[in-house]
């Protein structure tokens, strides 16, 4: 039984940075992998 996309996204895990692995704030089906944080420090 198939259910609807809605449904899928409301219980997807919550995001975690693949570095710290802190869990991130913005929505999960996004495609970063990394926090703004880590982000940040990469650019450093």
């Amino acid at each position: 039984m198939l259910i609807k996309s809605t449904e899928f996204f409301k219980t997807l895990p919550p995001k975690k940075c693949v570095e710290c692995k802190k869990t991130m704030d913005e929505q999960h089906e996004c495609y970063g992998n990394h926090c703004n944080e880590c982000m940040s420090n990469q650019l450093k």
